[in-house]
């Protein structure tokens, strides 16, 4: 646990020479909102672009361009299972910021290699690269943690799903726009943008742990995915919120299938998915920046958490049953509202570990992140495959949702026994 005068020496270590900490910590925090805005945005600048690209080293064979793309997928995804607590202990030897513009410069650098990429091997290794130095969330979901008191940390953690809600808007109507000059465009266009974010950094970005917080040593032991994973284990509350992450990680998996969804079942083109998931990205930056902060401050962390998780299911249980469009687009606004619980659920947890432990916590996450992505897409793809088939006696195309829903359910029950103490503490609270 954080204490006070703990977040005072944090709140004193992104300070200047003069002028306080207030000022200095808004411009990190705004370099690290820019930074995962940004890392959002490339990766949303390629995604409609790289299966093509993929298409022209196949020849044109769609159904072998398909394979090696769900295969760089995967790979993407274990590289970010694999290095998330590498780059979190590393950032607890030695200090966020050297952590964070090498990640970003590593990702310009790369989108670079995928641009000039001449055949799938290296348009591969583009890939693993990518998933490596894209894990730059780990270490600024550990800064954020050093410069913000315990009481606001919730709204601080909102920043980051600020950040994915401007890249969900963004990044492909980026991609779409470059790909009319070229299909290796929207690269240099990414890479462009990691290289300005780094050079910004460096004269923007201070350090947030200082010396005398930081692990004295490497332990390559919590270094690794399932080593790192014993933090997660040390405090009753931290491991229960853990599951409850993890089940819910997989569930957001369910986009994979959005899109094939609202194409079977109500004939959507592409302009019609753009708008409805730019609609998620507006919602999800207004929740964020808004009623994050609202929420907490009115309701508390624990309920907050709850509320955000009993929201998501009632919207998957709308897509599940959405006959109409009306129920689809109300259920966009509800699973929306979902990002309520996630910088809750960051700040809760982050209060059971130490200063030092704060970019282990972040890789630990970031690991379940990366396994649920490696289960997911696999296990909803195969059931909305499986009751779309006209062999079946029962053709329903929402039960990708109501699984979803029901995942969802489990995560809130799992999380409501976790912090029941965390409750209890509140009641008695208000009580008095």
């Amino acid at each position: 646990m954080i204490e006070p005068e703990e977040t005072v020496l944090l709140e004193n270590a992104v300070s200047p020479q003069s002028g306080g900490p207030a000022a200095p910590r808004r411009a990190a925090l705004t370099f690290v909102f820019i930074t995962i805005a940004l890392d959002m945005i490339t990766f949303g600048i390629i995604t409609p672009v790289l299966s093509p690209l993929i298409v022209t080293f196949t020849g044109g064979q769609i159904a072998e361009a398909s394979l090696m793309a769900g295969i760089f997928g995967s790979v993407w995804a274990l590289m970010q299972f694999g290095f998330s607590p590498v780059l979190g202990i590393i950032s607890d030897r030695f200090g966020r910021r050297p952590v964070i513009l090498i990640s970003v410069f590593g990702l310009g650098l790369d989108y670079i290699v995928m641009a000039l990429a001449p055949n799938l091997g290296w348009l591969f290794v583009g890939r693993v690269v990518s998933g490596i130095t894209a894990a730059t969330m780990v270490t600024a979901g550990a800064y954020i943690a050093d410069v913000t008191p315990p009481e606001k940390r919730a709204a601080g953690f909102g920043i980051i799903g600020a950040a994915f809600g401007i890249g969900f808007i963004v990044g492909p109507a980026l991609g779409g726009l470059g790909a009319h000059f070229g299909l290796r465009v929207p690269f240099w266009i990414a890479a462009g943008l990691s290289l300005i974010n780094g050079l910004y950094g460096i004269f923007v970005l201070p350090e947030s742990l200082p010396r005398e917080k930081r692990v004295t040593k490497l332990d390559w032991s919590r270094a690794n995915p399932l080593g790192s994973l014993r933090l997660l284990r040390s405090h009753p509350e931290l491991f229960g919120l853990a599951a409850s992450n993890f089940i819910a990680y997989v569930a957001h998996q369910s986009f994979g299938v959005y899109v094939l969804y609202t194409i079977y079942r109500y004939a959507w083109g592409p302009e019609l998915n753009g708008l409805s998931l730019a609609l998620v990205g507006i919602v999800s930056v207004f929740i964020s920046i808004v009623l994050v902060k609202l929420s907490v401050a009115r309701i508390g962390e624990r309920r907050t958490l709850l509320l955000g998780l009993t929201l998501g299911v009632l919207g998957f249980g709308m897509w599940a049953f959405s006959a109409n469009v009306a129920l689809l687009w109300v259920g966009i606004v509800l699973v929306s509202l979902w990002g309520l619980a996630t910088p809750a659920t960051q700040s809760i947890m982050s209060q059971h570990v130490q200063p030092s432990e704060q970019g282990q916590l972040q890789g630990a996450l970031n690991s379940l992140r990366g396994l649920a992505t490696l289960i997911g897409p696999i296990l909803f793809a195969s059931v909305f495959a499986a009751f779309i088939d006209s062999r079946r006696t029962i053709v329903f195309p929402g039960a990708p949702w109501l699984l979803a829903a029901a995942l969802l359910a489990i995560a809130m029950i799992i999380a409501a026994y976790a912090t029941r103490a965390r409750g209890r503490i509140v009641a008695q609270t208000q009580e008095a």
